[in-house]
């Protein structure tokens, strides 16, 4: 794979799993959406899904990492780290890309951010939440506990990953990417609960920077002092999981 190639492919697939993830986002959390309320269960699926598009997408030119922990986890069990960095600035360009998608899509219940007067969410005219569309928010602030959440999490999608590639036929079959976004939908369900399951520091960061600065009707903190656990807590599960991976396989 040529450098090029990895780099558009990274950018392409990466913004297609943050337009659909930060989408679902939006559709559940905004008001005047139609999937509003829906729950976490559609969140799960939605970013499946958009694991399931945007690997795909960009499997025949970059392999689909989409995820800096799952770059790392190859590069450490294999040793190559040559084109890493081509990987991780792919996947920050398309995470940005992909936020600022996502938000056009929602543009105009953005604008109408506004708690509906008489509902039991709170007051007239007080501003609905919108980091969380973009980025991950503990439900506990507990920065030990959150890092611990986000490193154990990320190896139980690097590791798995990896781990298939020794499946005899996956490969073949084409039916890897498919097993990932349902691990990824897993993940969500069953360890997504205490931190909101950031496992990709290109994914949590790229749209912080674009809720930064953005010009979204009272969005509120981007909630800077947190962002370095959703990108360091990644970084080092997937670093662990190509360490196991490599001494267990």
């Amino acid at each position: 794979m040529s450098n090029g190639d990895i780099f558009v492919g990274e950018v392409i697939g990466t913004a297609i799993l943050i337009l659909f993830g930060a989408g679902v986002c939006a559709a559940v959390t905004l008001r005047h959406s139609k999937a509003r309320a829906s729950g976490w269960v559609v969140i799960a699926f939605g970013w499946g899904f958009g694991v399931l598009a945007g690997a795909y997408t960009a499997a025949p030119l970059s392999g689909g990492h989409l995820n800096p922990a799952v770059t790392i986890g190859i590069a450490i069990d294999t040793g190559t780290w040559g084109k890493v960095w081509i990987y991780l600035l792919g996947q920050l360009v398309g995470a940005v890309l992909g936020a600022v998608l996502a938000y056009l899509v929602y543009f105009a219940q953005f604008q109408a951010n506004v708690r509906k007067e008489g509902t039991t969410e709170g007051t007239a005219d007080e501003p609905m939440p919108t980091l969380g569309i973009f980025s991950t928010i503990p439900e506990i602030r507990n920065p030990v506990a959150n890092l611990i959440t986000e490193i154990i999490a990320t190896i139980a999608l690097v590791l798995p990953i990896l781990a298939f590639g020794l499946t005899k036929g996956l490969g073949e079959s084409g039916i890897t990417v498919l097993i990932v976004s349902l691990l990824v939908v897993g993940i969500g369900l069953s360890l997504g609960g205490p931190t909101g399951y950031a496992i990709n520091p290109a994914r949590d960061l790229g749209p912080r920077i674009v809720h930064t600065f953005l010009p979204i009707p009272n969005k509120g903190t981007s909630d800077w002092g947190y962002a370095w656990i959703p990108v360091v807590g990644p970084l080092i599960g997937g670093a662990l999981a190509g360490l196991i991976y490599h001494a267990a396989f």
